[in-house]
C-alpha cells in the first residue's frame, strides 16, 4: 500500500526541489543492521536508537555504545522519577500556567470567566471578552502541546515519552470538545504520563476517572433511568477488550449502568443526598460519584454479577475488563502495530499477552518482550513514520545539544501533516498503520517540512519580548554521525542525491527527506 501511494505521488517530484522526495519511489525499504547483545558497531546503535527513541542524536547513539544495549533498555523501561530534563527546558515548562496552577483551580476559574462573559449585556464588550477567554483557553492546550513536545525532544526517558504519546492516542480525547483545553495538560501528566509505563489497570482507573475523559465521552449525562453508552462502550471497544472480543450490547448497557452518577463538579458545591446516600458519595478535585445519579439495581458483566455497591462497583468492572485475556491480546497486538510492523505476528502478540498477564499488566514487562524478541531485532525497518515521529526526529537529529526555545513551529507541521496533538475528533485516535501516512501529499508536506528545517529558518530558537535570541545557523548533518553510521544505512539513490546537492542546507534538506530517514 506504501509502494503504491509513493508511486501515485511520482508527478509532483519531477522538479529538481522536490529531488529527495523522488527517492521514494525509486527506493527499496532501507534495511537495518540486528541488535547485538554486546558492543555495539555505530552502525548498530543508530539503528537501535532511532527504534527505542524518538529519533537517533549523537548523544542517544554514544549512551547505547557506552553502556550497551541491555543496560540502555533497562533504565528505559525503568526510569524512575527523576526530572532530568535540560534546565534551560525545565524553566520553559515550569513558567507554564498550566504547571503553576492546580487543575480545580484552572477549570474553575476558566468556568468563573465564561460566566461572566455571559452575563455582559454589551455586544463590543461581550464580543471582546469572549475572544479573550478563547484565547486564554487555546493558550492552555498550546502549553500543554508545548511541554509534550519539549519532553519528547530532551526527556532521557524517550521509550516513556513514547509511551505516553500512545496511551493519550490509545485513550483519546478532543481538545475541542467544550473546555478540553483546560484540562488536556492534566490528563496528560497525571492521569497517563505517571502510568505509561506501569500497570495497565492502575492506567485504566486513571484515566476513567479523569474529567476531561469524562466529559469528553459525555458520561456526566450518564444517569439512573437515562443511560449514556458513550464511555461505556469506548471503554469495552477501544480501551479494553477490543471489538472482537465476544461481548455483547447487554454488557455495553452494564457497563454504562455501573458508569452512571460517575462524572465531574466543576464548581466548589457539594449536592445535597439523602442521609442512606451520603455515604456513597465521592470526591476527588473535580471528579464525582453522586450516588442520587446511580444505578443500585442488581447487574452483570461479562457473565458475572457485580457484587460491589456505589463506585465499587466500576473499581471491580474494572478489574474485571484489565484482567480479561482478551484485553491482554487487544493492547499486545496494538503495541506490536505501533512499535514494530503493521501485521503483527501472532507468536510474538501471544508471547507479549502471556507477560502482560502474568505480570498484572505490566506495561514495561509487556514491552520487554517485545524489545528482546527476534522480531524485534531482525525487524526490516519497514514501518513508516508517523508525522510526529518524523517531526520530531528531524528536529532531535538537527539540533541534539541546541535547545529549541520555541516549538510553535513543530506544533504548525503537525497540524499541515494531520496529526496534531489531542487533535483527533473521534475516541479512535490516530491510525497506526503505515499506510495511512505515506499519501503524495503527505509527503509533498514532509519535503516542506525538512527543507525548512535544513536551512535554520523554521523559527525554532525565535524567542519574543527584549531578550529575543538569535537563531543559530542552520545545521551541520554532515557530522560525525552522519559519517560513522547513518551514511552506512543510505542506499546509491539517496547517495547520488546528497552529492548532486548545490548547498548544505539543500544538502540536508536531502538528507532529512530521505527515505531511509522516513523508516524506524
Amino acid at each position: 500500500m506504501i509502494s503504491s501511494a509513493l508511486t501515485q505521488a511520482r508527478p509532483l517530484w519531477r522538479s529538481a526541489p522536490v529531488l529527495s522526495l523522488a527517492l521514494l519511489i525509486g527506493c527499496a525499504v532501507p534495511s537495518v543492521a540486528e541488535k547485538s547483545t554486546s558492543s555495539l558497531s555505530n552502525a548498530q546503535a543508530y539503528a537501535l536508537a532511532n527504534r527505542l527513541t524518538w529519533g537517533a542524536t549523537t548523544s542517544t547513539v554514544a549512551s547505547l555504545q557506552t553502556i550497551g544495549s541491555e543496560a540502555f533498555l533497562a533504565a528505559q523501561l525503568r526510569p524512575g522519577q527523576a526530572n532530568e530534563l535540560p534546565a534551560e527546558v525545565q524553566a520553559q515548562i515550569d513558567s507554564m500556567r498550566i504547571v503553576q496552577v492546580p487543575l480545580v483551580n484552572l477549570v474553575q476559574d476558566m468556568e468563573q470567566r465564561n460566566k461572566d462573559l455571559n452575563a455582559i449585556t454589551d455586544d463590543e464588550a461581550k464580543k471582546a471578552a469572549q475572544q479573550a477567554y478563547q484565547m486564554e483557553m487555546n493558550r492552555l492546550a498550546r502549553e500543554a502541546a508545548t511541554r509534550h513536545v519539549l519532553r519528547a525532544l530532551y526527556s532521557p526517558h524517550q521509550v516513556q515519552e513514547q509511551m505516553t504519546w500512545f496511551w493519550l492516542n490509545h485513550f483519546n480525547i478532543h481538545q475541542g470538545k467544550r473546555n478540553l483545553r483546560a484540562m488536556v495538560g492534566d490528563y496528560e501528566n497525571t492521569a497517563i504520563r505517571p502510568h505509561a509505563l506501569g500497570k495497565f489497570r492502575d492506567l485504566l482507573g486513571s484515566v476513567v476517572k479523569h474529567p476531561a475523559m469524562l466529559r469528553y465521552l459525555d458520561n456526566e449525562q450518564n444517569a439512573v433511568g437515562r443511560l449514556n453508552e458513550n464511555l461505556a462502550r469506548e471503554l469495552m471497544e477501544l480501551h479494553t477488550l477490543g471489538v472482537d472480543a465476544g461481548y455483547t450490547q447487554n454488557d455495553v448497557q452494564e457497563m454504562a449502568r455501573v458508569l452512571t452518577g460517575v462524572g465531574t463538579n466543576l464548581s466548589t458545591n457539594t449536592p445535597g443526598l439523602r442521609r442512606e446516600l451520603q455515604n456513597f458519595y465521592v470526591r476527588r478535585g473535580l471528579f464525582e460519584f453522586n450516588p442520587a445519579r446511580h444505578d443500585f439495581g442488581t447487574k452483570t458483566l461479562l457473565g458475572q454479577p457485580l457484587r460491589s455497591r456505589g463506585l465499587g462497583e466500576l473499581e471491580e468492572a474494572l478489574d474485571r475488563l484489565a484482567k480479561s485475556p482478551s484485553t491482554a491480546k487487544f493492547i499486545s497486538r496494538k503495541l506490536v502495530t505501533y512499535w514494530l510492523t503493521d501485521d503483527p505476528p501472532q507468536p510474538l502478540v501471544d508471547a507479549m499477552a502471556q507477560a502482560f498477564e502474568r505480570s498484572d499488566g505490566d506495561i514495561a514487562s509487556t514491552l520487554d518482550v517485545l524489545f528482546t524478541s527476534s522480531e524485534f531485532s531482525k525487524s526490516d525497518h519497514s514501518k513508516f513514520k508517523d508525522p510526529m515521529r518524523f517531526v520530531v526526529a528531524a528536529v532531535r537529529l538537527a539540533y541534539d545539544e541546541k535547545t529549541v526555545r520555541n516549538v510553535g513551529p513543530m506544533l504548525n507541521w503537525l497540524n499541515r501533516l494531520g496529526e496534531p496533538l489531542y487533535g483527533r475528533a473521534t475516541p479512535d485516535g490516530y491510525a497506526l498503520q503505515s499506510a495511512a501516512w505515506a499519501s503524495p501529499g503527505q509527503l509533498t508536506t514532509r519535503f516542506e517540512v525538512a527543507k525548512t528545517i535544513a536551512s535554520g529558518n523554521a523559527g525554532l530558537f525565535r524567542t519574543e519580548g527584549p531578550q529575543a535570541q538569535e537563531r543559530p545557523a542552520f545545521p551541520q548533518l554532515a557530522n560525525a554521525l552522519y559519517y560513522q553510521s547513518i551514511v552506512k544505512t543510505l542506499g546509491p539513490a539517496t547517495r547520488q542525491a546528497l552529492e548532486q546537492a548545490t548547498s548544505q542546507q539543500e544538502w540536508n534538506a536531502f538528507l532529512l527527506s530521505s527515505p531511509e530517514l522516513m523508516y524506524r
